[in-house]
């Protein structure tokens, strides 16, 4: 598709959602909760339609070469639908964040006080991921945001079939305009450009994805005056302290590796001189069982090169050694993303130096970095983790981030 009929075909569906976000500040609180539970009893009863959209990508996506861990990132089983369905029955019971709180009063009999009023309008740009549909879709709807989802076309039967016979239905069975949820059915990088550039009409963008197209986009979006909440890098780290219990260690790293498509899982392992001997072998029995490769030194990449996007080689975890929590805590932060990174110790003065010195969005003590995700969390679905070190919504961005606030100054 050429930019021209890219642009073309964003702005339409983000005309037609910034219609339907007319009025929705106003909408109560019990409307939105209905369109979510509405939307978890969608799951099921038109699972049969999602699942079958699933198949056709899962079979397209494996004649293509796709990766074990895209593949994960990609599948749908009725065990997935359930826990989606569950997380948004979950995020219906969470009250709302109030609209308005007094701040001080004023000079003059005058009161001050802040408003949170949605957005309006936001993107979305993720990855290949169907279950992000929903994640996104429902934390827009709660913060009475209208949306514009893009997803990867490995993805887009099923994003089809989940917004056309769940989400949009869902929607107009609660008195909610359906049109507030637009997904880009066009596949290719031209509508995801053509995304980033509406500043008129969509002034944020959530952006999900590899690094550097994620970045790209990022760049893109600053040319055109439109803000982005960037999640581009992932990968966990996990040092193992010359204090750690082995067992406690061993059992975080497999837990760290339940899954291996996905951002916050172990990516680099970091172990204290002392352990090199002794521990490194067990560590290496365990991944030998769970089928994980290791990249020992000397490395021939970048010691933060984030397995799950390395296509075929996502069954890989990186071993290092550190000289202790504080130079654990330099490597994390100078050579990863910023993501997550844990500390495995039974000394409270070398977890403390760890969590001092780490700048990360997710500090961990004798826990997985797994954890990190807003459900896991904060117990509502997420947007993506902004990763950014600037004021502002940092780790797991849910709907309590998107809103803008405002300032009202009244008599008393």
């Amino acid at each position: 598709m050429d930019p021209d009929n890219a642009d073309l075909v964003v702005s339409e569906a983000a005309s037609a959602a910034h219609r339907a976000s007319v009025g929705l500040a106003a909408v109560p609180d019990q409307l939105l909760n209905d369109a979510l539970l509405r939307i978890a009893a969608g799951l099921r009863q038109s699972a049969d339609e999602v699942l079958g959209a699933n198949a056709a990508d899962m079979a397209a996506a494996r004649k293509a070469g796709l990766g074990t861990g895209l593949l994960d990132r990609l599948l749908l089983d009725q065990g997935r639908l359930d826990a989606i369905a569950a997380q948004l029955r979950d995020l219906a019971a969470v009250p709302a964040e109030p609209a308005r709180r007094i701040v001080r009063e004023l000079p003059g009999g005058l009161v001050l006080a802040e408003r949170r009023r949605p957005v309006g309008v936001i993107g979305a740009n993720f990855e290949a991921r169907p279950n992000v549909v929903v994640d996104i879709a429902s934390q827009f709807i709660k913060s009475r945001n209208a949306g514009v989802l893009r997803t990867g076309s490995a993805a887009i039967r099923s994003a089809i079939a989940l917004v056309d016979t769940v989400i949009g239905p869902a929607l107009a069975a609660a008195g909610l305009p359906s049109a507030m949820i637009q997904l880009i059915w066009e596949p290719g990088q031209e509508t995801a450009r053509a995304l980033v550039r509406q500043g008129g009409l969509i002034p944020l963008v959530i952006l999900r994805g590899s690094g550097e197209s994620t970045r790209l986009l990022a760049a893109e979006a600053a040319r055109h005056g439109v803000r982005t909440l960037a999640h581009a890098d992932g990968g966990g780290v996990l040092y193992v302290d010359a204090a750690a219990d082995y067992s406690l260690a061993l059992a975080l790293i497999e837990q760290s590796l339940d899954r291996l498509g996905v951002c916050n899982r172990l990516n680099l392992l970091l172990l204290h001189p002392a352990l090199w001997d002794d521990f490194l072998p067990q560590v290496r029995e365990l991944l030998d069982k769970l089928g994980i490769a290791v990249s020992l030194p000397p490395h021939a990449h970048p010691l933060g090169l984030e397995w799950a996007l390395q296509d075929g080689r996502e069954a890989t975890v990186t071993v290092a050694s550190a000289d202790g929590p504080r130079a654990a805590a330099t490597v994390a932060n100078e050579q990863t993303s910023g993501l997550a990174a844990g500390i495995v110790t039974g000394h409270a003065a070398a977890a403390s130096a760890f969590i001092e010195a780490y700048a990360g969005t997710g500090v961990f003590w004798n826990a997985t970095t797994r954890l990190l995700d807003g459900f896991k969390l904060l117990s509502v679905p997420e947007t993506g983790i902004n990763l950014d070190a600037v004021p502002g919504p940092r780790g797991p961005v849910t709907f309590r981030d998107l809103c803008l606030r405002q300032y009202e100054v009244t008599p008393a």
